[in-house]
Protein backbone atom coordinates (compact mmCIF):
# COMPACT_ATOMS: atom_id res chain seq x y z
CA UNK A 1 0.00 0.00 0.00
CA UNK A 2 2.76 2.40 1.08
CA UNK A 3 4.82 1.82 -2.26
CA UNK A 4 1.59 2.22 -4.42
CA UNK A 5 1.02 5.49 -2.70
CA UNK A 6 4.85 6.82 -3.47
CA UNK A 7 4.54 6.12 -6.86
CA UNK A 8 1.46 7.51 -7.53
CA UNK A 9 3.04 10.78 -5.90
CA UNK A 10 6.10 10.47 -7.66
CA UNK A 11 3.29 10.14 -11.41
CA UNK A 12 1.41 12.98 -9.73
CA UNK A 13 4.70 15.65 -9.70
CA UNK A 14 5.73 14.23 -13.04
CA UNK A 15 2.33 15.54 -14.92
CA UNK A 16 2.44 18.36 -12.82
CA UNK A 17 6.17 19.49 -13.45
CA UNK A 18 6.11 18.98 -17.10
CA UNK A 19 3.96 21.71 -18.36
CA UNK A 20 5.79 23.88 -15.98
CA UNK A 21 8.77 22.79 -17.98
CA UNK A 22 7.60 23.19 -21.26
CA UNK A 23 6.06 26.54 -20.78
CA UNK A 24 9.57 27.60 -18.99
CA UNK A 25 11.28 26.82 -22.59
CA UNK A 26 8.84 28.71 -24.48
CA UNK A 27 9.21 31.69 -22.22
CA UNK A 28 12.70 31.37 -23.16
CA UNK A 29 12.50 30.88 -26.84
CA UNK A 30 10.42 34.17 -26.87
CA UNK A 31 12.94 35.85 -24.83
CA UNK A 32 15.30 34.69 -27.19
CA UNK A 33 13.32 35.52 -30.14
CA UNK A 34 12.81 39.49 -28.85
CA UNK A 35 16.27 40.05 -28.06
CA UNK A 36 17.27 38.99 -31.71
CA UNK A 37 14.36 41.07 -33.32
CA UNK A 38 15.66 44.17 -32.14
CA UNK A 39 14.43 47.28 -33.32
CA UNK A 40 12.42 45.34 -36.14
CA UNK A 41 8.88 47.00 -36.45
CA UNK A 42 5.55 45.90 -38.23
CA UNK A 43 5.27 43.15 -40.10
CA UNK A 44 8.97 42.99 -40.44
CA UNK A 45 8.98 42.11 -36.62
CA UNK A 46 5.56 39.74 -36.97
CA UNK A 47 7.72 37.74 -39.73
CA UNK A 48 10.86 37.29 -37.84
CA UNK A 49 9.53 36.30 -34.14
CA UNK A 50 6.96 33.55 -36.39
CA UNK A 51 10.33 32.14 -38.05
CA UNK A 52 12.19 32.52 -35.08
CA UNK A 53 9.52 30.97 -32.61
CA UNK A 54 8.95 27.97 -35.22
CA UNK A 55 12.79 27.09 -35.53
CA UNK A 56 13.75 24.04 -33.78
CA UNK A 57 16.70 24.05 -31.61
CA UNK A 58 20.05 23.98 -33.13
CA UNK A 59 21.39 19.81 -33.04
CA UNK A 60 23.77 19.28 -30.37
CA UNK A 61 27.25 18.19 -31.08
CA UNK A 62 27.99 14.77 -31.51
CA UNK A 63 29.71 13.01 -28.70
CA UNK A 64 33.63 12.70 -29.10
CA UNK A 65 35.04 9.01 -28.96
CA UNK A 66 36.86 10.15 -25.81
CA UNK A 67 33.04 10.85 -24.00
CA UNK A 68 31.90 7.98 -25.68
CA UNK A 69 34.21 5.69 -23.79
CA UNK A 70 33.62 7.46 -20.71
CA UNK A 71 29.72 6.96 -20.78
CA UNK A 72 29.82 3.33 -21.50
CA UNK A 73 32.56 2.34 -19.43
CA UNK A 74 29.94 4.04 -16.56
CA UNK A 75 27.54 1.76 -17.51
CA UNK A 76 29.66 -1.22 -17.99
CA UNK A 77 30.77 -0.81 -14.44
CA UNK A 78 29.01 -3.97 -12.98
CA UNK A 79 29.96 -6.26 -15.87
CA UNK A 80 33.10 -8.14 -16.49
CA UNK A 81 34.62 -10.38 -18.88
CA UNK A 82 33.03 -11.45 -22.20
CA UNK A 83 29.72 -9.73 -20.84
CA UNK A 84 31.99 -6.32 -20.37
CA UNK A 85 33.83 -6.90 -23.74
CA UNK A 86 30.19 -7.81 -25.60
CA UNK A 87 28.58 -4.33 -24.01
CA UNK A 88 31.44 -2.28 -24.76
CA UNK A 89 31.77 -3.22 -28.43
CA UNK A 90 27.84 -2.68 -28.59
CA UNK A 91 27.93 0.52 -26.61
CA UNK A 92 30.97 2.18 -28.42
CA UNK A 93 29.70 0.92 -32.30
CA UNK A 94 25.92 2.88 -31.71
CA UNK A 95 24.88 6.05 -32.17
CA UNK A 96 25.50 8.53 -29.34
CA UNK A 97 22.46 8.72 -26.94
CA UNK A 98 21.75 12.58 -26.63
Amino acid sequence: MRIQSAIATLVLGAVLVSPAFAQNSQQTKMADCNKQAGDKKGDERKAFMKTCLAAKPAAAAPMSQQDKMKACNKQAADKKGDDRKAFMKTCLSSAPAN
